[in-house]
């Protein structure tokens, strides 16, 4: 299925970074804004299917999570993604009130903003407060008794949003370390990649429970 998006940030140098990601998910950018405004034009002209925007707009425009409320208001079915360099759970939860169906904090991996991507049509994971969708097959993971020590320490980092090199650096092992034991992780969970992996590690309860000792 032909998949078609419009990106808006504030910075055009942020457009053309994200532009390669979103279409690495199969989703062709058919147009690029720096304004709310202009994003609402596009909207309206070439009825995109997916909508990915940054928050911080220039003064004069409504903020990224408003457009969100906007263009759904004009085209219900456009699915929304927000980015934004806040992970404040009052913003996270403004935009899912909007209508966004994922909200990724701009530190994130590529990979983890192509997987919101392929969310927002696949609904293979379920964000919490995003608008509920059509029944749709849901990952099925395994339990935590499977995994090392070890490996659970690095799977709460992660989910904390640690990149490889960070985990490297506090858990003093090399990044070939830290990516053989997330492999591991990956495997024993029957997930693909680190957003299914810290969205399991969420739906268990483990970023409430202190660090497991190494």
């Amino acid at each position: 299925m032909h998949r078609t998006a419009l990106l808006v940030d504030r910075h055009p140098l942020w457009l053309d970074t994200i532009e390669p990601v979103v279409e690495r998910a199969g989703v062709e950018v058919v147009g690029k804004a720096t304004s709310s405004s202009a994003a609402l034009k596009l909207v309206a002209r070439l009825g995109p299917d997916l909508l990915v925007t940054g928050v911080s707009m220039a003064a004069g425009e409504i903020d990224g999570i408003a457009l969100v409320r906007a263009a759904r208001a004009r085209r219900p079915e456009l699915r929304a993604i927000v980015l934004s360099a806040s992970n404040e759970p009052i913003h996270v939860q403004a935009a899912f009130d909007a209508g966004a169906r994922a909200y990724v904090v701009k530190t994130a991996h590529a990979d983890d903003v192509t997987s919101a991507v392929r969310q927002a049509f696949e609904h293979s994971i379920f964000l919490a407060g995003a608008p509920a969708a059509a029944p749709a097959p849901v990952v099925q993971l395994k339990q935590h008794s499977e995994l090392t020590r070890r490996e659970m320490e690095i799977l709460q980092l992660v989910a904390e949003g640690h990149s490889n090199a960070e985990l490297a650096r506090m858990l003093w092992v090399t990044e070939q370390t830290v990516k053989f034991h997330l492999s591991n992780v990956y495997r024993k969970l029957g997930v693909a990649n680190r957003t299914e992996a810290s969205r399991w590690a969420q739906l268990q309860g483990l970023l409430n429970q202190p660090l497991l000792a190494a």
